[in-house]
């Protein structure tokens, strides 16, 4: 059995050093993540499309199974914003929001996503979300915000949603009420500002209370004072019953419509999971296993399939809580858990006065929250590609179906990557005589001279057949700049790797250059690149003699071979060498009297 999966079965590192004060905290942290998760799943269900005991459900199975599996102990995973709306999106083309092929067609999905995550993780392949950059992710959750603040519209404004509507643009919600404005229900309105307006107000300066909580207390009040004529709609009552065993309701015939969405979904949903406990291991000092994580992940979403739940990941409202509340270990999950499985129980009720127009507003409120307006400021400034790719990952997800908005992002990052890494930097270089053991730097940086015969470059960037077109060019316009037979010297301690085909470039331009009589030397090469050119037979075919350790070494070499009625004429004399050369003629004055 290997390392790994020992890790996996044994007991917890903080099991041995378990106590009452710890137990304490965790206790305390449970019950104030479970009042601060009811109002957020139950939102996030209906974003999903499911009901909102679904929410629930998902929340007391995903919580438990993440935090025992994974291996962070203040991650708490659950319903979250993005995820919800992608399984919307997702599911929608299979089945009509509200039908019982619906609920099936979500369970299938959640399962599918799972069995990914936990393949990714057994498989230790931790390194795949790396290539999902951060600017995706800024593009992807402003468009899914911007859909998820459109969707709850016809709530807020007290018009029914047809079945038909759930699946339209998100514009289609706007441009509806804008034509037909005599359907607005202005208490309805009126609920849905005022929790907004309370939620918004709270999370600014009193940030430490649950604000959702106290914006639906509000919202369902006002309901109570605003609704004389009983005409607003109410989330109703939740049954009284835990999670029961869905297996019946899986479809496996949709494994392969749905592996798609479920890939981009399982991804995200890494994404979003480990970038929450990266943050929180970061303030514990909490060493994190990454593989762990999407283990943890995968189990939580094949867990919550089969008990009546839809996709989860990490919370970093209810994560961050979770922390600030006070939790040790996982076990304030597991109390997080019972307490909702209590209010399930005991309270199934509590929703029947929940107005939807209060809850779309809190929804609406998480949206403005997923909408980080100054990260995308940020990166607009950074750089010129990554604006690109967060604008076509924005507007992707607003104009496609949403899941393959992250894909739109990963292509686009990886054809920005490949443009810049198949055009290396190319900069010249040459001693700084003025300071001692004349170091090799930027000529243009540092205003340096240069010998008019050797030409001494750095490339920063790897040698790859994508790279060996812009590279070719460079050296053969060197090479006709320069007085013949030309010197070229490369500085290559800004190469990585030089792969084969950038070695069949070097060993083209080498032949060139000595057919004219001249030299191209590399030298500076990292040890690991030497070695790789070693075992690919690199280096014998170039010669080793082309190679040197340092750039005073190649140096040396090409002084020997200097033109000296050229050196006669210069007067930059920037290396050691040109000490041993003809020195300029100074020209006669002859003063006439």
């Amino acid at each position: 059995m290997s390392g790994f999966s020992l890790r996996l079965i044994k007991a917890p590192e903080w099991l041995a050093q378990y106590s009452k004060s710890t137990a304490q905290s965790d206790i305390q942290a449970g019950i104030t993540g479970a009042i601060i998760t009811l109002p957020q799943v139950i939102a996030y269900a209906l974003i999903a499309g499911m009901p909102a005991e679904y929410g629930l459900y998902t929340a007391m199975v995903a919580t438990v199974i993440a935090a025992f599996m994974g291996s962070s102990y203040h991650l708490v995973t659950g319903p979250a914003a993005a995820i919800s709306i992608v399984v919307m999106s997702i599911a929608s083309e299979y089945a009509t929001i509200g039908s019982q092929g619906y609920i099936s067609t979500v369970l299938t999905l959640t399962l599918l996503t799972g069995i990914i995550q936990l393949g990714l993780g057994l498989l230790r392949l931790g390194a795949l979300v790396n290539f999902i950059s951060h600017t995706v992710i800024v593009g992807f959750t402003s468009g899914a915000a911007l859909l998820i603040a459109a969707s709850q519209l016809p709530a807020v404004m007290g018009v029914a949603k047809k079945a038909s509507e759930t699946t339209e643009p998100f514009y289609h919600y706007v441009w509806s009420l804008v034509l037909h404005p005599e359907h607005i229900h202005l208490a309805s309105v009126t609920v849905a500002l005022l929790t907004i307006i309370i939620a918004l107000v709270i999370k600014q300066w009193i940030p430490r209370l649950p604000y959702l909580v106290i914006a639906l207390v509000a919202g369902s009040l006002s309901a109570f004072i605003l609704d004389t004529q009983h005409t607003m709609d109410y989330i109703g009552d939740i049954p009284a019953s835990l999670p029961t065993v869905s297996v019946a309701l899986i479809d496996t015939s949709k494994v392969s419509d749905l592996f798609s969405g479920a890939f981009a979904l399982a991804m995200l949903g890494l994404i979003e999971a480990v970038t929450i406990a990266r943050s929180l291991a970061r303030k514990s000092h909490q060493h994190l296993s990454g593989n762990r994580e999407f283990i943890g992940q995968g189990a939580a979403n094949i867990g919550t399939s089969l008990l009546s739940g839809f996709a989860s990941s990490g919370s970093f409202t209810r994560s961050a809580a979770n922390y600030d509340a006070g939790a040790k270990t996982p076990v304030a999950s597991l109390v997080m858990a019972l307490g909702l499985a209590l209010i399930v129980f005991f309270l199934p009720h509590l929703t029947r006065y929940l107005p939807a127009a209060a809850v779309a507003g809190c929804i609406i409120v998480i949206a403005y929250n997923l909408f980080k307006i100054n990260e995308i400021i940020s990166i607009i400034k950074a750089s010129r590609h990554d604006a690109w790719v967060l604008s076509l990952t924005f507007f992707a997800a607003l104009l496609l179906e949403l899941q393959f908005a992250i894909y739109v992002g990963v292509i686009f990052s990886l054809v920005f990557y490949l443009q810049r890494t198949s055009k290396p930097t190319i900069i010249d270089v040459a001693p700084i005589i003025d300071r001692p053991k004349r170091p090799i730097r930027n000529v243009k940086r540092f205003t340096a001279d240069e010998c008019p015969q050797i030409k001494i470059i750095r490339i920063d960037g790897s040698l790859f057949f994508g790279a060996v077109d812009h590279i070719q060019q460079h050296l053969r316009k060197l090479a006709s700049s320069l007085p013949s037979p030309p010197k070229i010297i490369v500085v290559g301690k800004g190469i990585n790797f030089i792969d084969i085909a950038a070695i069949e470039m070097l060993e083209q331009e080498i032949h060139r250059i000595e057919v004219r009589g001249g030299h191209l030397l590399v030298c500076s090469l990292k040890g690991t690149v030497l070695d790789e050119m070693e075992k690919n037979g690199g280096l014998r075919k170039l010669g080793k003699a082309r190679f040197c350790e340092t750039p005073e070494e190649a140096i040396e070499i090409m002084m020997h071979e200097a033109d000296s009625s050229i050196c006669q004429h210069c007067t930059k004399r920037i290396f050691k060498e040109c000490a041993s050369k003809p020195t300029p003629i100074e020209p006669v004055v002859t003063h006439i009297s």
